[in-house]
């Protein structure tokens, strides 16, 4: 049986373990809430990405750490690309133009990614990017560089050889259309679907920044 001593014990810790569990609930910060989007489909929650080295076409080797502080749309393309690339491409640029007015040290990117390594060195890769956007960043590597970069996309990309009696250069590569949305930790968290809306992609990405100052 509890005597008199043990009961008030009792009642003091419990006490304190709601006072604890009150205090947690009201004054831990909460992270902050993605908003509603349009154009990005979210995740119910983001994926780490595993490790990946590509190259960038400035000469520096693109890592993860390299896609943290700022929302990322990742786009997998190449520069002989007849008609989505181009499309893609100058779509974004129309998006990236209505946020140019926004902090560079948080401002959206864009990044696209040559998945064909024997035409596209990473300079070929950035000359062309740069061509629809100046922000653009432009990357490649190796084929099981970037079979792994997709793979961790959920995108997957194939070279189709040329037809009968054409060149061997003349070659097209397949890839996925959609676009990969990387949080500011660069955790894949979202993608966008073709067709592309610009104004709505720019309206999500503005939004999704000023998350980060909350």
């Amino acid at each position: 049986m509890f005597n008199r001593t043990t009961l008030w014990i009792l009642v003091i810790a419990l006490a304190a373990g709601i006072g604890l569990l009150a205090g947690h609930r009201w004054f831990t910060p909460k992270a902050p809430s993605l908003p509603q989007t349009q154009a990005v489909r979210l995740f119910p929650a983001p994926r780490e990405l595993p490790a990946f080295s590509l190259q960038q076409s400035d000469g520096t080797r693109l890592v993860p750490g390299e896609l943290q502080g700022h929302w990322t749309i990742v786009f997998l393309g190449f520069t002989h690309c007849p008609d989505v690339c181009p499309t893609t491409l100058a779509e974004l640029a129309q998006a990236q133009k209505q946020w140019e007015g926004l902090p560079d040290s948080t401002r959206p990117r864009v990044l696209f990614v040559s998945v064909d390594p024997d035409r596209d060195t990473a300079i070929l890769a950035g000359e062309y990017a740069h061509a629809f956007h100046r922000d653009t960043l432009a990357a490649t590597g190796d084929v099981p560089a970037l079979e792994a970069f997709a793979r961790n996309l959920s995108m997957v990309f194939m070279k189709v050889p040329p037809a009968d009696g054409a060149p061997a250069d003349r070659y097209n590569v397949d890839h996925t259309a959609t676009l990969a949305v990387l949080d500011p930790k660069g955790r894949m968290t979202g993608i966008i679907s073709p067709p592309l809306d610009p104004q709505a992609i720019a309206a999500d990405l503005t939004a999704l920044t000023s998350t980060m100052a909350r």
